[in-house]
């Protein structure tokens, strides 16, 4: 497997990235079946530890596994710890709330469920306002940007990424970008439209947007550089970091998959061209054509 299509921690980068991803991962893991096994066995996981057999206490300390299960496999993947601690105990928490709901035979209060819904919706509440304020990107970004037109792009989840046609028409496709100094980094099939026609025209333009690719701020100008080697890894373990399960896992996938169809990965880097004259500037354009592609 090539170094464009590698999945998971083994994109993230050298053994002190990779290591510890990897042990996060496999204690969550863990954390997680044993916490399913209390919830849908709890008898048979009474059993197997050796303790007195109580239904809800079981429960409970699924639930309060599969907590710390959720962390652990988020802290491999998310960058922000206050993201993370929020995620794990949500889950942990609304499965408490559920435990004490059914288990309502055994003991408790009526109350205990709702009051621990309420926490949970809290919970999710301050989560929502911190993906909000991280931009929805929840893994690792630029801390060093040297470029002014690049900075709003750091927390940015999706740009509209303008190339050109011979003729000057432009066409528009939302990916996903990251920024490193004074450089962003972008990623496409090596045979997709966009790579055909910057091959042929390396101006674009780049523009915050939805995911669904509608601009929601101004277009810089910029060259775009197709690399290869040390660099072209260097921006796969940088869109892996920021996009943990989406240029980590899904991308690299379906690039593999669609190989024999759009070619091997291709990685772009792109720099703010501001008053240069470039070679080969498209005219001006009243609008774009929009293409659905990452």
């Amino acid at each position: 497997m090539g170094s464009a299509d590698r999945i998971g921690p083994a994109a993230m980068g050298g053994p002190s990235r990779a290591f510890p991803a990897m042990v996060l991962i496999v204690s969550g893991l863990v954390m997680l079946a044993g916490g399913g096994w209390a919830e849908l066995a709890p008898r048979s996981f009474a059993a197997f530890t050796g303790f007195a057999y109580h239904p809800h206490f079981v429960h409970d300390a699924g639930a309060f596994s599969i907590g710390i299960g959720v962390t652990l496999l988020l802290a491999a993947v998310w960058a922000d710890v206050v993201a993370v601690v929020l995620a794990g105990f949500l889950a942990g928490n609304s499965l408490h709330a559920v435990n004490h709901a059914i288990d309502l035979e055994a003991g408790g209060h009526g109350w205990d469920p709702w009051v621990l819904g309420m926490g949970s919706l809290v919970v999710l509440a301050a989560l929502l306002v911190r993906m909000r304020g991280l931009g929805w990107v929840a893994g690792e970004v630029a801390t060093t940007v040297t470029s002014a037109a690049l900075a709003p792009f750091v927390r940015q989840k999706t740009i509209l990424l303008t190339s050109f046609r011979r003729d000057g028409r432009p066409v528009g496709a939302p990916v996903s970008v990251v920024v490193d100094g004074d450089r962003a980094y972008v990623r496409s099939p090596g045979e997709g439209g966009k790579i055909k026609r910057i091959r042929n025209n390396p101006v674009v333009e780049i523009a915050p947007c939805t995911g669904s690719g509608r601009a929601t701020g101004p277009a810089v100008r910029m060259s775009a550089r197709l690399l290869d080697g040390a660099e072209f890894r260097h921006a796969g373990r940088l869109l892996a970091r920021k996009y943990p399960m989406l240029h980590g896992v899904l991308v690299p996938l379906a690039h593999r998959l669609g190989r024999a169809r759009f070619g091997r990965t291709a990685h772009l880097a792109l720099t703010p061209l501001g008053d240069r004259p470039p070679t080969g500037e498209p005219p001006a354009h009243p609008g774009t054509e929009s293409r659905t592609a990452r």
